[in-house]
């Protein structure tokens, strides 16, 4: 099986400024442990604030982008992957191409010169992080990018594509040209909910892209946004992943299938109207350093996997071990090689 270029990954990239804080920094910025929002004015110092604290790590993020460049790992295979999104001409861009690309993922940016590289606040405290995003740049993708024969190349060369849910407050025609081509060419096409806020005020085109979904992803906490905001009147996540897999599909070709992390609690997977669940590897809390990643690392674990058309207990095995890996580490960050077999 040919891998160069399977797999095709599109999102915000943003840098990551990740500090270890306390309690008072979160008041004081009004941020709720282990969300992911977008920043307001009321945000902006903190960007400061957090660049000045000593621990602070500078590391090439955006949910999508970590996903993909953790399934480049774990497959150790050069260029297997792509990445489209939007930097700006700065010093982080540069810094984000040469990450990435280091890491093998074929990155195709979209340079923005009016703004700066998007980056993203991830706040540490007692192991769990929370996330303020300042898109910037990555706001800027225009779907005029993706038409450019040389990245529509790559789109089509692509046989499985993942944007995370970020991605529809961007561009949303975008994700609809992807996902369009992947039913009409029977590829896999998949997305994550991504977080509670993408589920409440971008619901009608969160809802326009589900029908292509043919896997998709999320944690308990916004799977029961999606029910609340659905009206659906269940907190039970089993129940709502095989609603979620039972929604009208564009294409037949695929089955749609949820798979719904629970931190420590085992991994929910729905299809068929049945469901499965799969532990995931417990962690001492003293090995924790940070969950900043790991709802990322578990896609990028499973695609990698997925792509090589292993069964689904692999897949969530494969993410299971990159959620471990990358929980003990600082960000989204892992060792040379994955020792996974």
């Amino acid at each position: 099986m040919a891998f160069e270029g399977i797999l095709l990954g599109m999102g915000n990239p943003l840098l990551d400024i990740s500090a270890v804080v306390d309690e008072d920094f979160l008041k004081k910025y009004d941020i709720k442990s282990n969300n992911a929002i977008l920043a307001e004015d009321k945000h902006l110092p903190m960007y400061e604030e957090l660049a000045a604290k000593e621990n602070v790590e500078y590391i090439a993020g955006g949910a999508t982008q970590n996903s993909i460049k953790v399934a480049q790992w774990m497959l150790q295979i050069p260029g297997a992957t792509s990445y489209i999104g939007s930097i700006g001409k700065d010093k982080f861009g540069e810094e984000m191409k040469k990450n990435s690309t280091a890491a093998g993922v074929n990155v195709q940016y979209y340079e923005d010169e009016t703004a700066p590289t998007g980056t993203c606040a991830v706040c540490v405290v007692g192991g769990e992080r929370s996330l303020v995003a300042n898109l910037s740049a990555a706001n800027c993708y225009k779907s005029e990018h993706l038409k450019r024969p040389e990245i529509w190349k790559i789109v089509e060369k692509a046989k499985y594509y993942y944007i995370a849910g970020f991605f529809l407050t961007v561009s949303p025609e975008s994700i609809q040209m992807v996902a369009e081509h992947a039913a009409a060419k029977n590829k896999v096409f998949m997305m994550n909910l991504s977080a509670p806020f993408i589920c409440e005020f971008f619901r009608d085109v969160q809802e326009k892209a589900l029908p292509y979904m043919d896997y998709v992803f999320g944690n308990e906490t916004e799977a029961r946004t999606f029910s609340k905001v659905h009206g659906w009147e269940t907190d039970n996540v089993e129940e709502i992943a095989v609603k979620i897999s039972q929604w009208p599909k564009a294409s037949g070709t695929h089955k749609r299938i949820t798979v719904i992390t629970q931190g420590a609690d085992p991994v929910v997977v729905a299809e068929d109207g049945k469901v499965k669940l799969f532990p995931v590897i417990l962690l001492p809390k003293e090995k924790l350093v940070d969950t900043n990643g790991a709802g990322d690392a578990f896609v990028g674990g499973f695609l990698s996997q997925l792509v090589q058309e292993k069964p689904i207990e692999d897949c969530v095995r494969a993410g299971c071990y990159a959620a471990n890996v990358v929980i003990q580490r600082s960000g989204c960050t892992y060792p040379e090689k994955p020792n996974f077999s």
